[in-house]
């Protein structure tokens, strides 16, 4: 079998290379000289080269190859069997033939359902368009992106597909800027945002590799996204830190100067009964120092100091501190525990410090679009076994997806005299904790913070 193999394998690479009649003849030579070999060995040398060949090509260039290779097998049984058993008729020949090649044909439908089965089940969605515009092969994982029935799709147009009657509206946009992007702008690549939150990929591969055919992948970037947001994010307090060390205290110390020289006045404007502008001086220069207070704390947070505590406590102790202000604003704030054993080991001022943040966010949000509306913020705690998670809901105005975007960004804020410090060292705090914190919202409904950190051992 070795030695059949020795010569079969470079004349079918050759025809396989180039197509040539040539190398048919070759094939043709060739199975003259496999006299009184049993041709089941043929075809079994046949599948061991040609599997060779295809092993580091792509699934479509596999089937290919696969094809044309049996016009090759053809030609050496053809030759092979009439060298092998001249006297037997033209019929017998072919029959026994149509038999071997229909054996060997199965085993190529085995081979190519396992390509089609890989295709099928991969992670990512595969649509191939032909040269026509008709879809011609369309993967599980693509069908389920677009909610419609994989047989119900095969043999669609564009046009057609668009006008399917199960088609989802928000799906229907998003081909149709898939087919501005892909077709008339001539774009490889398309980022978008799916309605389930999930940031997918699009490519599209076509040319001569395809034979004038079209081929879509859609893939789930979602955790590449994520990876490349957190990266972002360390740059921009990285670079905080750098502008905070260099000038953050030179400012605060002409404040100090400042204050006491003005508090030194205050007798002497007291007389010119021009005490109220001490009084204002005073409290600018305070907000000045909460400001830079702040923006240290941003670009490097202490270190915590941690201790254990159970979270539920915590999330008592912040409510009974805002529930005066909550209830001067026409607020409610709720508190609901759903594990007793949440047990944290935290720096409780800083971590306090988030919630208390977050919660002053929310009062402003409601406070903004209230009318005779209760304003409403639900503090929950629960766990999933690994990190406590606490919920802060409210039925504020909510944020677009541009907003939540640059939500824990340095110095950016929606308020008039807001400093935009106050979710950065929110999140530095929490990842100092090597915990997390999501957010989502509605424009108009309301925004919900998640913050996850590691339950104590």
């Amino acid at each position: 079998m070795h030695a059949i193999r020795k010569r079969y394998f470079p004349a079918l690479a050759e025809y396989i290379r180039s197509g040539k009649e040539a190398s048919l003849f070759h094939a043709n030579e060739l199975g003259k000289e496999f006299y009184g070999i049993n041709p089941e060995e043929i075809i079994a040398v046949h599948e061991e080269c040609i599997q060779s060949l295809v092993a580091n090509v792509d699934s479509d260039e596999a089937l290919r190859l696969y094809n044309r290779s049996f016009v090759f097998l053809m030609e050496i049984m053809v030759a092979c069997r009439f060298r092998l058993q001249p006297e037997q008729s033209s019929e017998q020949k072919f029959t026994e033939m149509r038999e071997m090649l229909f054996r060997s044909n199965r085993s190529f439908e085995m081979v190519k359902n396992k390509y089609e089965n890989v295709l099928q089940h991969m992670d990512s969605g595969i649509a191939l368009f032909d040269s026509d515009g008709i879809l011609s092969f369309i993967n599980v994982q693509m069908a389920k992106l677009l909610d419609i029935p994989r047989k119900t799709l095969i043999g669609c147009n564009i046009r057609e597909i668009l006008r399917h009657p199960q088609l989802a509206s928000s799906t229907k946009r998003t081909v149709l800027r898939l087919y501005k992007e892909m077709f008339l702008r001539h774009s490889r690549y398309y980022e978008f945002q799916h309605k389930d939150g999930k940031h997918l990929l699009v490519t599209v591969t076509y040319g001569d590799q395809l034979d004038g055919d079209f081929l879509f992948s859609v893939k789930d970037v979602s955790e590449y996204k994520q990876i490349e947001q957190t990266a972002l994010q360390n740059d921009k307090l990285a670079m905080l830190g750098k502008i905070a060390a260099a000038i953050a205290h030179e400012i605060r110390n002409p404040l100090t100067s400042i204050r006491g020289f003005i508090q030194l006045l205050r007798p002497y404007l007291l007389e010119v009964g021009k005490e109220e502008y001490a009084r204002i001086i005073l409290t600018e220069i305070d907000r000045a120092n909460d400001i830079i207070y702040e923006f240290l704390n941003s670009s490097k947070p202490s270190a915590p100091m941690k201790q254990l505590i159970p979270i539920d406590h915590l999330i008592k102790e912040v409510v009974l501190l805002t529930e005066s202000e909550a209830l001067m604003r026409n607020c409610e704030i709720k508190a609901e525990f759903y594990s007793s054993d949440n047990v944290v080991s935290i720096d409780v001022k800083q971590v306090k410090q988030v919630i208390l943040n977050i919660v002053k966010n929310s009062l402003d949000a409601i406070e903004e679009v209230q009318g005779d509306r209760r304003g409403l913020i639900e503090i929950i705690t629960r766990s999933d076994g690994l990190f406590a998670e606490i919920v802060i809901r409210d039925n504020g105005k909510g944020m677009d997806k541009a907003t939540m975007n640059r939500l824990f960004d340095p110095f950016f804020t929606t308020k008039q005299e807001g400093t935009g410090l106050g979710l950065s060292v929110s999140y530095r705090i929490v990842r100092n904790h090597n915990g997390t914190i999501r957010v989502d919202s509605q424009a108009g409904i309301g925004t919900e913070f998640i913050i996850y950190l590691p339950l104590a051992e």
